[in-house]
């Protein structure tokens, strides 16, 4: 009876399927399917590769297993191993700090396929003695979570909340490389959402409603101001309109070079330049929700983006969770 070696039925999900006769017969029927390679391989090396078709294993199409085997035709051990080319989903979850050490958890959606059969089993399934796809999908879930808490942490925690998409475009350039060098291509990551603790999440509010993130930062404000503004009436007011000023007011703008610091004749034409000392119009400041960092429309009551609620004092400014006082002009929070 011939021997017929193939992959039957592979599931959704799965990457690898190890054939579980090891003694191959010379003339056993090879049947390798679309979006799958077949790989020869002994004591953890690679040595054949097959691609779709339907192959009667000769002599001549394992040369190298031939050549190990010492010329003989009688049976030999090799282990078979097919290989997905799909495109695979990964879902990933984690927790890391940010570059200013806050907490963060995050988690999302990856995609990855198998680009260099040959590589991905030498490092993975041979070079981690791997040979069951849970076993490879946890291994590549890791790999990918352990890529993702290094390189989450050289964000801010503003950038993370302001700019998620931009953030998961270049976690996935950097992350490529890596998974190049497994055999593996990344297709795409999404971070489809972060969260950091309720300190941090004072700390971000008042990061983003100043503009000023050394300042809260340096003061540790963020706790300070929430602090007061949970007292009574006349010791929020009074410390609250203290501390605030200090986070609302901008850093001072480095002083331009002057073009005639040095004394003597000023440059050709100098003269007769308009001078551009007059105020630039304020652009009215754009709100943003303190939650998710996406832009509110004026007045709104919940995000449009991550649906929280936004507590407004009387006067329209938005406050934070449990504040009795508005920061910014006193009135009282019903």
């Amino acid at each position: 009876m011939v021997q017929v070696i193939e992959w039957v039925n592979p599931g959704e999900d799965e990457i690898i399927w190890r054939y579980p006769n090891e003694v191959i017969k010379w003339g056993a029927q090879l049947v390798v399917h679309e979006y799958e390679v077949a790989v020869f391989m002994r004591d953890g090396k690679v040595y054949d590769v097959f691609g779709p078709g339907r192959h009667t294993l000769t002599t001549q199409n394992l040369p190298l297993l031939y050549k190990l085997v010492g010329g003989s035709n009688s049976p030999f051990k090799a282990t078979v191993i097919f290989v997905s080319t799909k495109e695979f989903q990964g879902r990933y979850g984690g927790e890391t700090q940010t570059r200013e050490l806050a907490p963060i958890k995050y988690y999302g959606v990856y995609w990855f396929k198998v680009a260099d059969p040959v590589q991905f089993l030498t490092e993975v399934v041979g070079g981690q003695s791997l040979y069951d796809t849970s076993d490879v999908t946890k291994f590549i879930r890791a790999y990918f979570n352990e890529g993702m808490m290094k390189h989450l942490s050289s964000y801010s925690i503003v950038d993370l909340f302001q700019n998620l998409d931009m953030v998961s475009t270049q976690v996935k350039v950097k992350l490529m490389e890596d998974f190049r060098r497994l055999g593996l291509e990344l297709v795409d990551v999404k971070i489809e959402g972060v969260n950091t603790t309720d300190e941090w999440r004072q700390r971000l509010f008042w990061i983003m409603q100043t503009g000023n993130a050394q300042a809260v930062m340096q003061l540790d404000t963020a706790k300070q101001v929430a602090a007061e503004l949970g007292k009574s009436g006349s010791a929020s007011v009074g410390t609250g309109m203290v501390l605030i000023p200090q986070l609302m007011q901008p850093q001072a703008p480095a002083q331009p070079a002057q073009p005639n610091a040095g004394g003597g004749v000023p440059p050709a034409g100098y003269q007769n330049q308009p001078a551009q000392q007059q105020a630039q119009p304020q652009a009215q400041q754009q709100e943003i929700c303190p939650y998710c960092g996406k832009p509110l429309p004026p007045g709104a009551r919940f995000c449009p983006y991550c649906g929280h609620e936004i507590k407004r004092c009387p006067n329209g400014h938005i406050v934070p969770e449990g504040a009795k006082f508005c920061p910014v002009c006193g009135a009282k929070i019903e």
